[in-house]
Formats: structure tokens, sequence, C-alpha cells
């Protein structure tokens, strides 16, 4: 037979290391870069490191099957605006959403068979700061 494991993330944010913008590094930066209003979308988040270290324990532990969807957090956009203001309150971040309409609904993704693999999360506000501090080095935030 043949084991198969599948790895599933979410939109990853973290550290860079390559010298381009990624989708989900250019998310969080959108925010940053002088918008004048978020999206209203929901979407779940994960820190580039969990996810290599998803990688890592779905080869190493035998019993490791099937699809692993790595979500540390779905949030919308507002929330994500809140975080980053309180990391940095000097950043211009936008005000209001970009409808009238009501915020699209966040869902939840369960994290019972990433903890199979010993996956403990790094909190979603640690990996929004890692994102910022990296796309400031990396040269994209410029203030």
């Amino acid at each position: 037979g043949l084991d198969m494991v599948t790895i599933n993330p979410a939109m990853v944010i973290g550290p860079l290391l390559q010298p381009t913008l990624n989708t989900s590094a250019a998310a969080i930066l959108s925010l940053i870069n002088g918008a004048e209003t978020f999206p209203n979308l929901s979407y779940g988040w994960v820190y580039v490191k969990d996810v290599a270290n998803a990688h890592i324990q779905a080869f190493e532990i035998p019993s490791a099957n099937g699809r692993y969807c790595l979500v540390e957090r779905v949030t919308h956009h507002s929330e994500i605006v809140n975080i980053l203001r309180e990391l940095y309150p000097n950043f211009q971040l936008p005000e209001r959403c970009e409808d009238e309409n009501p915020y699209v609904p966040k869902y939840q993704v369960s994290k019972e068979k990433t903890r199979s693999l010993g996956i403990d999360y790094i909190p979603f506000e640690v990996s929004v700061k890692e994102t910022v501090e990296s796309l400031k080095e990396k040269g994209f935030i410029h203030f």
C-alpha cells in the first residue's frame, strides 16, 4: 500500500525567506501600506514554522496519515487591523470595511488531528508581528 500524508496549511505568514512578496504576506502588507479600507473577508492563518514542523512530524511519526488542516486561527480582516493597531500604534491603518455588508462570518477548523502530530500552534499575534518585522527588513514597508 501507499502511505500518504497531506499537509494543508491556511494562509501562511511569518518571516520571509525569499526577497519577493508572497500572497499571504501581501494580505498583511495591504493593510499597512495606506489602505483606506479593509476587505470584508475571513481567512484561516498559520505560522510558517508551524507548517515546517508539521511536515517534519508527519514524516517522522509512523502513525501519521491522511490530511492535516493547519489553521491556528480564523480571523476577519477587522481583527487583523485591531492586532496591528495594538502592536504598531503609529501605523496608519484602515478604519472601515470596504463595504457596508455584515462581516463575512468566521468559520472553525478543528485542531484535533494536528494535535496528534504534537503541533502546539504559535499565536496569531506572534505570526503577525514577525511578518511585519520581516516586511520591514525586506524593505516592503517604507515609513
